[in-house]
């Protein structure tokens, strides 16, 4: 059986500049991909069991967008958690890992910038975040038909979604001394925030007081602009849904990359 990434590794010998980054982002993708069952198989028969419990049981009852039936609405938003959570366990279990097997040394010892380290390890995690995804969609469009009005704008959000939760993910990696904080942060941060961003419900249909609340949510941004690809319909502007994924790209992207120029927790 051929082994998995295997055609990851370099063709291409003379981009010297390159190598070192290229050479993290490989052992990274090669890191996750030796475990598939866990990393993408295991998320895709979650959602599985999302779709197949809330499509029948709410499937007939609620309709969300014009010609859209509940189950295929639902769809894009179980893609774009499983991005989002995929993304943020990647990175944050590598550096978590690394750090309390002692192999951080390595890393730090090698001539890897902080840039080159950031690069390669939010690609990385972009990387199992499509992967998941493509394999979710690849799935659903087998019982259900699913349009794709707007591809660009699923590649987009999917790019910004992914990045930074893998930034985040490496903030959550250098801040945390032990497996369980990692685990306390997915389950008090990561799983609230992605569960209430409109992955099973149009915010529209909330009482005044929460869908303010939502609005405050990050994720309901990126989940709802993601969502807009495939219907050209979304409860706020794709415009603002892509503003706040560009800034929150960019602001988890920038204090991972502070963090790492620091050496925030690595060098005690």
């Amino acid at each position: 059986m051929p082994e998995p990434f295997g055609e990851l590794q370099p063709a291409v010998t003379g981009c010297a500049h390159f190598a070192p980054t290229w050479t993290l982002f490989y052992k990274e993708s090669l890191r996750f991909s030796k475990v598939w069952l866990q990393t993408i198989a295991a998320p895709l028969i979650t959602t599985i069991l999302y779709l197949v419990v809330f499509g029948n049981a709410l499937g007939g009852r609620v309709s969300v967008y014009p010609g859209v039936s509940y189950t295929a609405f639902i769809v894009p938003g179980l893609m774009m958690m499983s991005v989002l959570q995929n993304a943020f366990a990647n990175s944050s279990s590598s550096l978590i890992q690394s750090k309390v097997t002692g192999n951080i040394v390595f890393l730090l010892l090698s001539p890897l910038s902080p840039t080159e380290i950031f690069v390669a390890m939010v690609a990385a995690s972009v990387l199992r975040g499509a992967l998941v995804g493509l394999a979710i969609l690849a799935l659903a469009l087998i019982f259900l038909h699913i349009p794709l009005l707007h591809p660009l704008w699923i590649i987009l959000f999917t790019l910004l979604g992914a990045s930074g939760m893998g930034a985040l993910g490496l903030v959550a990696g250098l801040w945390a001394e032990k497996f369980d904080q990692i685990a306390g942060f997915q389950n008090f941060v990561i799983m609230p925030l992605t569960f209430l961003a409109g992955v099973f419900y149009s915010v529209q249909s909330l009482p005044g007081a929460w869908r303010q609340l939502s609005l405050f949510n990050p994720f309901f941004y990126i989940i709802d602009g993601f969502r807009y690809g495939f219907f050209a319909d979304s409860d706020v502007s794709v415009w603002a849904c892509l503003g706040v994924g560009i800034a929150f790209a960019g602001g988890t992207g920038l204090l991972a990359w502070r963090l790492l120029a620091r050496g925030y927790k690595l060098r005690q």
